[in-house]
């Protein structure tokens, strides 16, 4: 393991030894925990010891991967060939993301927590940087986090600035000011 995936997994495991409080607004169990963009592979490998640092603290793990959300999505449309001649004639492209998708990623997400995850489970969201140019992750969390009773970990791979509580997905993108918990492996 990379000694900044590990730095972040110890984060993690420091960040869970803390008793959950109860009662708490659906962004304050949101955390994100923000990886150099260069780990994507580094901490995918090694997602099994954040799922094991939840575990030995009692809780349950719940891993959704969107890595592969839009291709799955995009392969359900009935004029997806059309779509790949002209993008841009794509519905629901509005401010750098298909609303479209993001509806049916939201709706399918929280079906599945519904199901899967109870008031002691971590939701991880894996594989965010796929969404990069067609869903914005603000857009996803904001569209799930009152569906997780538990915590919504975010594994993010850009930047974290907190001055002004902003996250630049891949470092690529202006950010967005959102107040959810930051996890960062100090250097």
């Amino acid at each position: 393991m990379s000694s900044r995936v590990a730095k972040l997994a110890a984060v993690y495991r420091e960040h869970l030894s803390v008793p959950w409080q109860a009662g708490l607004a659906a962004i304050q169990r949101v955390i994100f925990a923000v990886y150099d963009k260069a780990d994507e592979l580094r901490l995918r490998a090694n997602v099994g010891e954040f799922e094991l640092a939840t575990q030995q603290a009692g809780k349950q793990w719940l891993l959704l991967d969107l890595t592969n959300a839009f291709p799955e999505w995009m392969a359900l449309q009935e004029y997806r060939d059309a779509y790949f001649e002209s993008p841009e004639d794509m519905a629901g492209y509005q401010a750098g993301e298909l609303t479209e998708f993001v509806a049916d990623l939201t709706a399918k997400l929280k079906v599945r927590i519904s199901d899967e995850a109870g008031p002691d489970t971590v939701v991880a969201l894996l594989g965010v940087g796929a969404l990069f140019g067609l869903a914005r992750v603000s857009s996803v969390v904001e569209g799930i986090k009152e569906s997780v009773q538990g915590r919504l970990l975010v594994f993010f791979p850009g930047e974290h600035h907190p001055e002004n509580h902003t996250y630049r997905l891949l470092d690529a993108r202006d950010g967005w000011n959102y107040l959810a918990v930051p996890l960062l492996a100090q250097e």
